[in-house]
């Protein structure tokens, strides 16, 4: 099972929003225009990310902007903010394991923390990488791109 990708829509969002900026209003539909996905869902997580205080965005065709400095926000920030799991857990159970069985009866107590330990590692990642880091490599690529075009 994948996280969802609103995780990855989200972060090339920020990228967009970014490297734009400057040029163009930024609203949904030019966000849909980069990510190729259709412009309501690009606003719902507009909206998920305004809620946790990621972006900021004008009604209508105003535009969307971020409203702090792109290393203080986390990919743990963005991941969060998107809900890409289910009640915040990584690692959904399978519904009823038998009760009747030695194995299925024990397995939360086999599994629980051992997945737990791997969600806080993944978490752990995450924090570490900010919307600078990016930027930082959207920016390599955009400028590499542009000398093999000259």
């Amino acid at each position: 099972m994948q996280i969802s990708s609103r995780f990855t829509l989200a972060v090339h969002i920020f990228a967009c929003i970014d490297t734009f900026k400057d040029e163009y209003k930024v609203t949904s539909d030019f966000l849909a225009g980069s990510t190729n996905v259709n412009p309501v869902i690009v606003r719902k997580i507009l909206g998920q990310l305004k809620a946790a205080g990621l972006v900021t965005v004008a009604r209508g065709t105003g535009g969307t902007w971020i409203p702090k400095p792109l290393n203080e926000i986390t990919f743990l920030d963005i991941y969060r903010a998107v809900d890409c799991v289910e009640k915040g857990e990584l690692f959904h159970f399978h519904e009823n394991p038998s009760t009747q069985c030695p194995v299925g009866k024990n397995i939360h107590n086999i599994l629980d923390e051992k997945l737990d330990r791997v969600q806080q590692a993944m978490e752990k990642e995450l924090e570490s990488i900010t919307l600078e880091d990016v930027k930082r490599d959207t920016q390599k690529f955009m400028k590499a791109e542009n000398k093999e075009v000259e």
